[in-house]
This record gives structure tokens, C-alpha cells and sequence, in this order.
């Protein structure tokens, strides 16, 4: 998920540049959803896993 939402941001940078601001914003928004979306699931997953004993995985 983090994969995909450093795409929709090089997409949204790359928009940007070239002057198309629509497409640029919606990237960028899918981005920063995304990427929230993936800060939520790593955190319950650090939670479940130091609930059940195991510390992550280095």
C-alpha cells in the first residue's frame, strides 16, 4: 500500500510540473489517503503482535 502511494505521488509531481493542477490534486489527495490508510494498519499490526507476545521483526 505504501508502493501505492508513493506512485500516486510521483504521478501528482509529475502532473504538477507539467500543468495539469486537476490531476495533480486528485493524486495527490489518493496519496495522502493512502498513506494514512498504511500508518493505521502498521500501527494495529505493532499493537496485535506486541499483544501477543512477539516483538517486530528486525
Amino acid at each position: 500500500m505504501l508502493y501505492w502511494a508513493i506512485v500516486c505521488l510521483v504521478i501528482a509531481i509529475i502532473a504538477g510540473v507539467l500543468g495539469f493542477g486537476g490531476i495533480a490534486g486528485t493524486a495527490a489527495g489518493f496519496a495522502k489517503i493512502l498513506f494514512f490508510i498504511f500508518l493505521v494498519l502498521l500501527v494495529v499490526s505493532l499493537l496485535f503482535n506486541m499483544l501477543r507476545g512477539k516483538g517486530p521483526r528486525i
